[in-house]
Parts: C-alpha cells; structure tokens; sequence
C-alpha cells in the first residue's frame, strides 16, 4: 500500500506558476512509474506527466515545454512545476503511483488558473 498526498494547488493568474508536490508513504525507488493525472469539470481523467523509476519522463503535448516532473526519492517525493500556465489547466490535479499493476491515487488537489 501507497498513500499518497498532493499539495501546492491554488489559484494564479494565466502566465503564472505553480509547483505541485506528491509526499509518498513509502520509498519510491523502486516504484516503477510515478504521475500526475488532471480531471477538469465534465471531462475525463487524462495523464498529465509520468517519471518512471529509470528517469524517463512522458508529458502529454498539451503541456510539453511548459510542465516539468521529477522525483526525489531520497524524500519520497515527486514534484510538478507547471509553468506558463493558462486557463485550460484548471482541473483537479492527482497523483499516480503505478507499483507493477497496482494502482494508487492521491486526493487530488484544485488547480485554478484564471485569463
């Protein structure tokens, strides 16, 4: 089992900058894929970045250039820096741990960018 607990949502204005933060309850190192999921009002759940145990990364083409994931494992801990942010952004942002078929998800925390 994996708890896992985001941070660092709020509102800020288009073009500004947010970094979300995803505290694990267990050593992430072996973990093999780590991400970050957005759910926006009426529409589906879709991956935002995931950072696998390796070091690669995957951003969906939305967010590439603007979006950066990383992982501390040494604090259990993966981070999202959100740059250049614009309205289409707000959701309710989650984080993902992907322990070899089993699934763990954060609460979720509200990501509002206003034009």
């Amino acid at each position: 089992q994996v708890q896992l607990v985001e941070s660092g949502g709020g509102l800020v204005q288009a073009g500004g900058a947010l970094r979300l933060t995803c505290a694990a309850s267990k050593n992430i190192f072996s973990i093999y894929r780590m991400g970050w999921y957005r759910q926006a009002p009426g529409k589906q759940r879709e991956v935002v970045a995931t950072i696998f145990s390796g070091g690669g990364t995957y951003y969906v083409g939305s967010v590439k250039g603007r979006f950066t994931i990383s992982r501390d494992n040494a604090k259990n801990t993966v981070y999202l820096q959100m740059n250049s942010l614009k309205p289409e952004d707000t959701a309710v942002y989650y984080c993902n741990a992907d322990d070899v078929g089993n699934n763990y998800w954060g609460q979720g925390t509200q990501v509002t960018v206003s034009s």
